[in-house]
Parts: C-alpha cells; sequence; structure tokens
C-alpha cells in the first residue's frame, strides 16, 4: 500500500525564457509585502500616517537580508569554505540560507535608522510589524520546500514530505515537514499577538517580544526535529541555544518594560493627527473638530449680519431684535393741537442708492 506523502517539486526553478523564477525568492518576496501590507494597517490603527511602514521598511528589509545571510554564512561556514566547496555559493542567496536570528538583529538596525529619520520610536514601530513579520516568515519557510530542505526524521505519517534530491547528502524518502510545522506555528504566533494586542494593549515594543517569544517557543521544538547539519553544544544544536537565550531575553524585557512603563505610547508619529493623517480625519469622524476651526460663540448666525447693520443704519431694529406683536409697545398719544409734521425737504434718494432713512 502506497503511503500518503506532501510531494516537493522536482525543480525549484521555473524558466521565463532566459530568466530564472525560483521559488524560494517568489516565497520571500511574498512575505515580505504581506507584512508590510499588515504592519501598514495597524501603524494606520494607532495613529501613524499611511506609508510610513513602507518607507522604513526600504531600511530594514536589505539590512534583514544581509543580516539573515551572514548569520546563516558564520554559523555553517563549513558549507562555504570547507575543502571541495567554492566560497563565491556564499553569495547565492535564492539557494537558500537564511538565518532568522541575524535578520531580526540586522534588520532591527534597519529600521531603527529609518525610525530616527522620521522622529518615530522603534519600539511603537516594532509593535505595529510584529505579526506581519511572524506571517512572513510562514509564507518564507515554502521557500524551503521548493529547496527539498530543512526537514525532520524520517516518518511515514500521512503528511510527510517526499524528499527526491540526492545533493548535498540527502537521501530520498519520507521526512517530517519541519518547515509546515514551523510555517504553521508562525501563523498562531501572529494570531496570538494580534489578540494579546487588542486585548491588553500592548505597547514599547512588547507586542514585538511576545513575538519574539513565540517564535522561540516553537523553533525550540522544531529545530530539535531537524536532522540537517548543524553545530551541537552540550548535546543541543545550536539554533536550540539561540532559541533558548532570545526566548528568556523577550521575557524579561516584556516583564521589566511592563513595570517602568505600562500601558501604550498615546502618539507614534509626529505630527501625524494635527490637521492631516488617519489621526485626524478618524477625529473627524467622531465629531471632533479642531480650535481653529471651531465657529466663535458669540459669532452671529449665517444670514444675520445684513439684518444688524440694517438696524444699526436705520434706526429701527433688524430682524434679530425686531420684537413680536405681543411685544410691541403702544404708540404714545399725541398732545391735543399737535401740528402735523411738515414734509421733508430732502431729495429722495434715487433708486440705485442705498435708500433712504424713511424706507430703512
Amino acid at each position: 500500500m502506497e503511503l500518503a506523502y506532501i510531494p516537493s517539486p522536482s525543480s525549484g526553478v521555473l524558466y521565463l525564457g532566459p530568466v530564472p523564477l525560483r521559488g524560494y525568492a517568489f516565497c520571500i518576496i511574498i512575505g515580505v509585502f504581506v507584512a508590510v501590507w499588515l504592519g501598514n494597517k495597524r501603524w494606520i490603527a494607532r495613529g501613524g500616517r499611511a506609508g510610513t511602514v513602507a518607507d522604513i521598511a526600504v531600511w530594514a528589509v536589505p539590512f534583514g537580508l544581509v543580516g539573515g545571510r551572514l548569520y546563516h554564512v558564520v554559523t555553517d561556514y563549513q558549507l562555504y569554505f570547507s575543502e571541495g566547496r567554492d566560497w563565491v555559493d556564499a553569495f547565492k542567496i535564492w539557494e537558500g540560507g537564511l538565518g532568522i536570528w541575524g535578520a531580526i538583529a540586522l534588520g532591527a538596525l534597519g529600521a531603527w535608522i529609518g525610525c530616527r529619520r522620521r522622529g518615530i520610536p522603534l519600539p511603537a514601530y516594532a509593535d505595529a510589524i510584529a505579526p506581519g513579520i511572524a506571517i512572513a516568515q510562514a509564507i518564507g519557510r515554502w521557500g524551503n520546500w521548493f529547496n527539498q530542505e530543512l526537514y525532520g526524521r524520517a516518518t511515514d505519517l500521512p503528511w510527510a514530505v517526499e524528499i527526491t534530491s540526492s545533493a548535498d547528502g540527502r537521501m530520498p524518502g519520507t521526512y517530517h515537514p519541519t518547515f509546515l510545522y514551523e510555517s504553521l506555528w508562525c501563523v498562531g504566533v501572529a494570531l496570538l499577538v494580534i489578540w494579546a494586542d487588542r486585548r491588553f494593549a500592548l505597547g514599547h515594543g512588547r507586542a514585538f517580544a511576545l513575538y519574539v517569544a513565540g517564535y522561540c517557543a516553537g523553533r525550540f521544538w522544531i529545530e530539535y526535529m531537524r536532522v540537517d547539519e548543524a553545530h551541537h553544544i552540550l548535546g543541543l544544536r545550536l539554533n536550540n541555544w539561540t532559541a533558548l537565550l532570545v526566548f528568556l531575553l523577550a521575557v524579561l524585557y516584556i516583564v521589566l518594560s511592563a513595570r517602568k512603563r505600562p500601558g501604550r505610547e498615546a502618539m507614534v508619529e509626529p505630527g501625524a493627527g494635527d490637521g492631516e493623517g488617519p489621526a485626524a480625519d478618524a477625529r473627524k469622524t467622531d465629531g471632533d473638530t479642531p480650535a481653529e476651526d471651531a465657529p466663535a460663540e458669540d459669532a452671529p448666525a449665517e444670514g444675520t449680519t445684513d439684518d444688524v447693520k440694517g438696524a444699526e443704519t436705520s434706526g429701527k431694529p433688524g430682524k434679530l431684535d425686531k420684537p413680536g406683536k405681543a411685544d410691541k409697545p403702544e404708540a404714545p398719544a399725541e398732545p391735543e393741537g399737535a401740528e402735523e409734521p411738515e414734509e421733508s425737504s430732502e431729495p429722495e434718494e434715487s433708486k440705485d442708492g442705498a435708500g433712504s432713512a424713511k424706507k430703512g
């Protein structure tokens, strides 16, 4: 009876004429776009401007790629600098090999540069993009499936991945799909961070620290299942020790940060709420009006200015001050023998004029 399994692609490269389209690279690119999209939505919800996440990602992504590659090359130097190896392969990033630890570390440096140029606190930016990074990792792990790499121990489970390549010491067979385990775990971490951020209003980098701690917890047991070549310390793979250390640091940061700076940042981007940007739009939607745009309390209502002016020039009350019938004062009785007033000798104003005092 033939066992069920996840088939691997026969090749990780498709050719569009002379142009190679590599599955690993596509997964990385798609992950970056999803991370920026989700981070932008969260940044706007925090009161920042649209497009800021993408602007800072221009710094963070290249730094992250370089950092991820450096970590991989340094920790697996034997793959590139041992006898029979070609050191030029260290630059072939499309063939796989990105260490998440180096990617996050150097990517954070690039993000810090971008944030500093815009006067934005790095912890607030990190909180906004944390779930997006986890989703990007979930997508990027499928690049390992295209390259038939980073699988676990042999198994006959129905969801085992079939390895057909025998290059670089691989042995064809069915193995635990650790790339799939990590992909699903990263999706769960992203959902955890989104929920916790809404429930507890995480701020000052605590949402990002929760992502780091959650990822490290999963990476520890997934790394323990892998069978690819790696350095070992006291019986554990190097990445196991790295995951354990980073997990402890992330938890320590959450505890200390919550004590020292509880709550969430009131403002994440300077000027985002001053008359422009999503914060200002949200305020207008809620019915709040900036002080400079609010009408003065003593200003006359629209359409009454001319009436008031007419009352001042004619000596009679305007529409605002005109008494009603019930309030109209009685005319004083004329004394007996009073003479009729003589008609005014003043010439009447022309029809184009402002009108006489009697007509006012």
